[in-house]
C-alpha cells in the first residue's frame, strides 16, 4: 500500500500545489484543514478516495492526533500573513509546528517537513519572522531529521503579491509601495511543492533557502509587474515612518469597525519590509534537493493577463493597430 501524508494546511495557497505533485506520485494524501467544506476542490488532484481533506485545528493536540494517525510522512504549510482572533502568529506559527512534531514523534512517523520562510530570527523585531524561527526550533526539538523549507516571496496564480498589486494599479494613478529599495528572490510555488517532493522522497534533512532566479528590489518587481499588465503608473516609495503611522490608523479603523475595514498593511508588515528576503550565499537552496527554479516572466503573464487594459484581448488590439499602419 503507498504511503500516507497527512498535509497540515493542504488547501492553501502552497499546500495544494504540494498535495497534487503528491497524488500523481502515488502517496495517499490527507489534507487537514480548518474548512473541509471549502477544500473539497483538492479531491480531483487523485484518484478515488486518494485525497481526503479531513478537519483539523492545529492549535489542539486531540485534533492534531486524529489527523496524523497512521501517517508515514506529516507536512505543515500553515501560516499567517496577519492575526486574526485566536490564530495569532505564536499560535500557529511558534506553538503548532512543535505540537505537530512532538505528537508526530509520540506515534512513530519518521519524516517531517516544515514550510517556514526566509528571514525566519528569533531575535527579529517582527512577530512573523521571531515565530516562524521558534517553530523551526520546536519541530528540531522533537524531530532533529526534519527538513525546514524557507522560501522567499511566492509566486503564481493564487499568489496575494503579484495579483494585489496588480489589482490595485486598475484602480488608482500611482501605485504605493513600503521598502522599494528591499531585495526579493521570488519563488516559483509549484518549485516550492517539488522541493517538499523530493524532501519527502529524498534523505534530505535540515534548512533549504528556496529562491528563484532573479533578485530583484520590490519597486523593480513593481516594474516587471507593470510591464507585462501594460500599465503605467508611478511607484511611489512610502518612508517607513509614515508606514508605521499609516500601519497604526489600520488598525485602529480595524478595531473600530470589529474587522469590517481590513488592515492594508500592519506595524509587523513594515517591519518585515525592511529587511532584504533573499537567499544567504552559503545556504542550501532548490538545487541540493534537484529542483531547477522558474523564472517570473515565464510564468506572470499566464495569470496576470487579466489586469491589462483590455484582459485577453490586448494582445489582439495591439495586432489590429500593426495591420492599420
Amino acid at each position: 500500500m503507498s504511503q500516507l501524508v497527512t498535509i497540515f494546511g493542504g488547501s492553501g495557497f502552497v499546500g495544494r500545489y504540494i498535495t497534487r505533485r503528491l497524488a500523481q506520485e502515488g502517496y495517499r494524501v490527507r489534507v487537514a484543514v480548518r474548512r473541509v467544506n471549502e477544500a473539497m476542490f483538492v479531491r480531483p488532484y487523485g484518484s478515488v478516495g486518494q485525497v481526503e481533506p479531513v478537519l483539523c485545528n492545529v492549535r489542539d493536540d486531540a485534533s492534531v492526533r486524529q489527523v496524523s494517525e497512521g501517517a508515514d510522512i506529516v507536512i505543515n504549510c500553515v501560516g499567517l500573513l496577519d492575526e486574526t482572533g485566536k490564530n495569532t502568529f505564536d499560535a500557529v506559527q511558534a506553538e503548532a509546528p512543535g505540537r505537530i512534531a512532538r505528537i508526530a514523534k509520540e506515534l512513530g512517523i519518521s519524516r517531517m517537513i516544515q514550510v517556514s520562510a526566509i528571514g525566519a530570527d528569533v531575535n527579529s523585531a517582527s512577530d512573523y519572522a521571531r515565530t516562524k524561527a521558534e517553530g523551526e526550533a520546536a519541530v528540531l526539538e522533537h524531530m532533529p531529521n526534519a527538513v525546514i523549507l524557507r522560501p522567499s516571496i511566492i509566486f503564481g496564480q493564487e499568489d496575494q503579491f503579484f495579483n494585489r498589486f496588480a489589482g490595485m494599479s486598475r484602480l488608482v494613478p500611482i501605485l504605493p509601495v513600503v521598502g522599494a529599495d528591499t531585495k526579493f528572490q521570488p519563488v516559483f510555488v509549484d518549485d516550492v511543492a517539488a522541493a517538499a517532493v523530493a524532501a519527502v522522497q529524498g534523505s534530505a534533512k535540515g534548512v533549504y533557502e528556496l529562491g528563484g532566479p532573479d533578485v530583484d528590489s520590490f519597486r523593480g518587481l513593481m516594474t516587471t509587474m507593470l510591464g507585462i499588465i501594460r500599465r503605467r503608473k508611478l511607484i511611489l516609495n512610502i518612508p517607513f515612518w509614515v508606514a508605521r503611522i499609516m500601519a497604526f490608523f489600520f488598525a485602529v479603523g480595524n478595531f473600530l469597525s470589529l474587522g469590517i475595514l481590513p488592515r492594508a498593511i500592519t506595524a509587523d508588515q513594515v517591519k518585515n519590509l525592511a529587511v532584504d528576503n533573499v537567499v544567504a550565499p552559503d545556504a542550501k537552496g532548490l538545487a541540493d534537493l534537484g529542483v531547477t527554479p522558474t523564472a517570473m516572466e515565464a510564468i506572470l503573464p499566464d495569470y496576470l493577463w487579466r489586469f491589462r487594459p483590455s484582459g485577453q484581448y490586448d494582445s489582439i488590439k495591439e495586432s489590429a493597430k500593426n495591420l492599420r499602419t
